[in-house]
C-alpha cells in the first residue's frame, strides 16, 4: 500500500534543485507564512530560515541565489555575512560566530518535504543563533 504524503508539506520535488543549487521556499499560511531556502550539497539537502542573524531581513535580493560566485558558501547579499553550507555558521561578517536557523527537511517519492513534526508557526519569531 503507498504511503499518503501531505502535500501541505511539499517543499519542491527533488529534482528542482539539482546538486550544487539553492532554492527558496514559502509554506505556511497568514502574515507570517516560513521564509526558508534550501542547498544541495553532493551528500545533503540542507534548509534553513531565510533571516541574516545579523538585521533580521531575507539574505537574498533575487529568487534563489543564495551562494557566493563560486558557490562555496552562502551569502547575505545586504552585508556580505558568510555562512557555510552543510552547518549554517557564520564564518566572517557582521554576524561571525552564529548560525542560520535550520530547518528539518526530509526526502519521500522524490519529493522535499518539511519534516512532520515541524510546525511552520513555530519559526515566527525565532533568531538565528
Amino acid at each position: 500500500m503507498a504511503r499518503e504524503i501531505d502535500t501541505a508539506r511539499v517543499l519542491c520535488t527533488l529534482a528542482d534543485i539539482p546538486v550544487g543549487a539553492t532554492r527558496e521556499f514559502r509554506i505556511g499560511a497568514g502574515d507570517w507564512p516560513l521564509r526558508g531556502f534550501l542547498v544541495r550539497t553532493r551528500d545533503a539537502l540542507h534548509a534553513y530560515v531565510n533571516r541574516c542573524p545579523h538585521a533580521g531581513h531575507a539574505l537574498n535580493l533575487r529568487p534563489h541565489r543564495f551562494l557566493t560566485a563560486d558557490g562555496s558558501l552562502i551569502v547575505c547579499t545586504s552585508h556580505g555575512a558568510l555562512f557555510e553550507k552543510a552547518t549554517g555558521f557564520c564564518v566572517a561578517g557582521p554576524c561571525a560566530g552564529r548560525a542560520l536557523t535550520t530547518i528539518p527537511v526530509e526526502v519521500d517519492a522524490g519529493l522535499v518535504l518539511l519534516a512532520a513534526d515541524v510546525d511552520p508557526a513555530s519559526f515566527e519569531n525565532v533568531e538565528a543563533l
